[in-house]
């Protein structure tokens, strides 16, 4: 079509809405006045209702990437695809990524004055985006497609049986050269339609593109017509991200490491717009051992709970810990910096795109774990108390009701499970979860799951009954052990480590077995924090109903 035909035909799809002009647009969204090194994120997740732990991993490189240099990571939600939207996914996204403390500066859900650059809810741009798509059809850049299903669905077998690239492009996109004319017969009659981006790419050409990751990439042109805008008018993932990343002054795009393959695309659709090409991040696919073949595979939805953010809440994982541990995993050298800096803030290394890992993100449970008993140890019980019992209160309110009724016997409880005032801290909690059931000895009498009497039932009861006889509650601790030997000399155990190891067939056990029994009656467990504490915090009458109950 001649150039007067295109600006016709730009009029004809788009004369009766009332749009602005491009430079209306570069007028109301300005260049972001920041410094020379500081970038601009973004955070751009589809509302369907469910946080991924792939989110929460490319929110934090954003945030980090933005403020580390003063720039700035705003939240854009891309809701173009109205069949995959989820009621309430919005707050859901706001919500789970506040949990884990991510701050944007700017963005959807953030109120009034949250920032220039928006509405920042993509089914809020139509207008921004027709006025683009008008400009490409005036160039002669884009094109109204009337295929309906069926011809589309007879392209691709074609392509198919001769083995052929699949897709709309060459002598296959069959609307591309159509006259004037034709298009309006076809819009007289009411034919609905898409538009279509006319390709410029040559199946035969290459480009280099350098990724901030993954260096420098070749890779083919794009010789697709893809879909700008959709048969209701509403655009396409492609477009409206290269619309609004370029008036929003994104400098930086990290995405996961399938959308590699959309780069020619959207290099095309930046050229075509006339928009400078913001820098792309793409990210490495998290990966974990699989139990069952011992191999490396992309962590799934489906069949891995780790993957969902619901999964770290309802569990009880501190945000602070689960931060700490994506920040291993997205900068190669922070765990030896975290290391000669414990008690730093993790905003306070200097995180660098460089530095990310290139190849597969190995995600290790057991090293999450190992990080949060760390990084729980760390803290003081006043910061531990009130984050398990703000989990407690929303996720196991019948056991908050009975165990956080006393709080300073809770503080108590704390203090010793996690060795507060000794030289080593105790480093025993994962979790809320975890720990709730860590500390449950203190509130409930042992039931079933306990651990068992290594000792012959006649032997529990002697030595629970001669410790019941013994007892004081005024006893110190140290006097309260010496009783505990008194017990096993009068049983028949050995008080002295040496002379067992000598003759162990002289004796029925040693000390420490006695006060295993006297453990396990009392707690239900073999291993526990200190036991002459415990009893001291559960108090002397809940102990004796405990032993008596044994016995």
């Amino acid at each position: 079509m001649t150039e007067n035909e295109n600006i016709e035909l730009a009029e004809l799809l788009f004369g009766e809405e009332e749009l602005k002009t491009r430079e209306e647009y570069e007028e109301m969204y300005p260049y972001r006045k920041l410094g020379n090194k500081s970038e601009v994120t973004r955070l751009a997740p589809s509302p369907t209702g469910f946080m991924h732990l792939g989110n929460l991993y490319s929110a934090l490189a954003d945030e980090r990437i933005a403020h580390t240099k003063e720039g700035v990571f705003f939240l854009r939600i891309e809701d173009t695809d109205a069949k995959r939207k989820v009621e309430g996914a919005v707050e859901l996204v706001i919500d789970s990524l506040k949990y884990f403390g991510i701050e944007f500066d700017e963005g959807e859900g953030l109120g009034q004055g949250s920032g220039i650059y928006g509405p920042y809810t993509q089914s809020e741009r139509k207008e921004i985006y027709h006025t683009f798509a008008k400009e490409l059809v005036e160039k002669g850049l884009a094109y109204p497609c009337f295929c309906e299903e069926d011809e589309l669905e007879a392209i691709r077998k074609e392509q198919e049986e001769k083995k052929e690239l699949t897709g709309y492009y060459g002598r296959y996109a069959v609307w591309r050269e159509k006259s004037l004319d034709e298009i309006k017969e076809a819009i007289s009659m009411g034919k609905p339609y898409v538009l279509r981006l006319r390709s410029q790419g040559s199946p035969d050409k290459e480009f280099t593109f350098k990724d901030e990751i993954k260096g420098e990439v070749n890779l083919p042109e794009n010789i697709h017509d893809v879909v700008i805008l959709k048969k209701d008018g509403i655009p396409t993932y492609h477009f409206a991200h290269a619309v609004d990343d370029h008036l929003m002054r994104t400098t930086l795009v990290l995405r996961g490491g399938e959308w590699l393959a959309s780069v020619p695309t959207h290099v095309e659709l930046f050229n075509a717009l006339g928009f400078k090409l913001p820098k792309y991040a793409h990210t490495a696919h998290m990966m974990k051992i699989d139990p069952e073949t011992g191999g490396k595979r992309k962590l799934s939805k489906r069949s891995d709970p780790e993957m969902s953010l619901s999964f770290y809440r309802e569990e009880g994982y501190h945000p602070h810990c689960i931060k700490i541990y994506l920040m291993t995993l997205l900068n190669s050298n922070f765990e030896e910096w975290h290391r000669n800096n414990p008690e730093a803030l993790p905003e306070e290394f200097p995180f660098s795109v460089k530095k990310m890992n290139n190849s597969g993100a190995l995600f290790d449970m057991d090293k999450l774990e190992s990080i949060c008993k760390d990084e729980l140890s760390m803290l003081d019980e006043g910061a531990v108390y009130e984050f398990i019992e703000n989990w407690a209160k929303e996720f196991a309110p019948e056991k908050h009701a009975v165990y956080f009724a006393d709080k300073e016997k809770m503080l108590s409880v704390l203090r010793l499970c996690m060795g507060v005032g000794q030289k080593r801290r105790r480093k025993d909690l994962i979790n809320a979860k975890q720990a709730l059931e860590f500390v449950s000895i203190f509130f409930e009498s042992p039931g079933d799951g306990e651990d068992e009497f290594k000792q012959t039932p006649e032997d529990v009861k002697a030595i629970l009954e001669d410790y019941l006889s013994r007892f004081d509650y005024e006893d110190d601790n140290q006097v309260w052990f010496e009783k505990i030997k008194e017990i096993a000399q009068n049983n028949g155990f050995a008080t002295d480590r040496k002379v067992y190891k000598e003759n162990p067939g002289n004796f029925k056990g040693e000390t420490s077995d006695v006060a295993e029994v006297v453990r396990i009656a009392i707690t239900g467990r073999a291993n526990t924090p200190d036991l002459w504490s415990i009893i001291h915090i559960i108090g002397e009458e809940e102990m004796k109903e405990r032993l008596s109950a044994k016995i």
